[in-house]
C-alpha cells in the first residue's frame, strides 16, 4: 500500500488516465475530485461493498434456480435411458 500526503490543490495520478485531486479540506473532511476515462465506475467504498454483496446474492440465487431447474431434466434423462435399456 502506498500512502501519500497531499495538500489542497495537489493531485495524484494512477496509471496514465486516473487523476485524484484534493479539492477542499474542512476539519476532518477532505473533498476529492476523481477523473477517470468514460466507462470506469467510481464508487464510495460502502456502496461498492453493497454492490458486491448484491451480486453475490444474485449469483447464489441464479445457481439455486439453475440447480432446481436441472434436477427434473436429469431425472427425465435417467428415466429415458432406463426405458431404452429395457
Amino acid at each position: 500500500m502506498l500512502v501519500l500526503s497531499r495538500k489542497q490543490g495537489q493531485s495524484i495520478v494512477i496509471g496514465n488516465d486516473i487523476v485524484i485531486a484534493v479539492k477542499e479540506i474542512r476539519g476532518k473532511t477532505v473533498r476529492l475530485s476523481i477523473e477517470t476515462p468514460a466507462g470506469v465506475p467510481v464508487y464510495r467504498e460502502e456502496i461498492h461493498r453493497e454492490i458486491v454483496e448484491e451480486n453475490r446474492r444474485a449469483a447464489l440465487t441464479a445457481t439455486e434456480l439453475e440447480n432446481r431447474l436441472s434436477v427434473p431434466a436429469l431425472l427425465f434423462e435417467k428415466n429415458a435411458e432406463d426405458k431404452e435399456g429395457s
